[in-house]
């Protein structure tokens, strides 16, 4: 899944309006944000197998540090915490814990039966990438609800509020729907590993930087924990 745990994200501001969204947004990627530096570090692996499931060409076979259930317990707990130790915002620190742990229901979903439930243990997965339309349905419902969510939550107090918001769902509805038409990757270290962590900082201060410009609807105090 990806998009739809950026709806996770999207969707949590209405339960912590106070929680900057960069927060709330990198709690349910925060498994993808550790995967690459695990992949480059050698601790966890992935193979491009075109045809795995019919969604995504690669075969998920050993990341159980970062995406197992008992581990992304692990790192929802760790993330609360340190989030709580310098916001001491308790909607927000609450949001950051489900926030990550929701990356494994959702991948379990998604995911073919890879999903450990600790490292070396069983294998769990519905397998919603081997259907194209299913995947799709469920992503893109998901993101347009939690954009819903936000924009019912929020409005744009100035034009990096409202225009800087819009590019950011533009680029993630491009990179959802370019990556399923294009090719699959040719090589895991320059295609997916160096993109992600190069990519993946900058779509969260993008977040933190629109979201700075924006207010909330109900009258309450701004974003003030960032």
């Amino acid at each position: 899944m990806f998009i739809g745990h950026f709806a996770v994200g999207f969707a949590a501001k209405k339960f912590a309006p106070r929680a900057n969204l960069a927060v709330l947004i990198t709690a349910p990627i925060f498994l993808d944000v550790l995967w690459p530096f695990f992949l480059l570090a050698g601790w966890e692996h992935v193979r491009i197998d075109p045809g795995n499931t019919r969604f995504t060409p690669l075969d998920l076979y050993d990341f159980p540090w970062s995406h197992s259930l008992l581990m992304s317990i692990v790192w929802a707990t760790f993330f609360a915490s340190t989030y709580y130790f310098f916001a001491r915002y308790r909607a927000g620190t609450i949001a950051v814990w489900i926030g990550v742990v929701s990356h494994w229901v959702l991948d379990w979903i998604t995911h073919r039966p890879d999903m450990q439930l600790y490292p070396g243990g069983s294998r769990f997965g519905i397998g919603l990438w081997n259907s194209i339309p299913g995947t799709l349905t469920v992503e893109l419902t998901m993101f347009a609800v939690g954009i819903w969510i936000y924009v019912h939550t929020t409005r744009a107090r100035d034009w990096i509020g409202r225009w800087v918001f819009g590019a950011y769902v533009v680029l993630l509805l491009a990179a959802y729907i370019g990556d399923r038409l294009g090719g699959p990757p040719t090589n895991v270290m320059s295609d997916i590993v160096w993109p992600a962590i190069i990519i993946t900082p900058i779509m969260i201060l993008w977040a933190w930087w629109f979201d700075r410009h924006r207010v909330l609807r109900d009258g309450t105090a701004a974003t003030v924990h960032r």
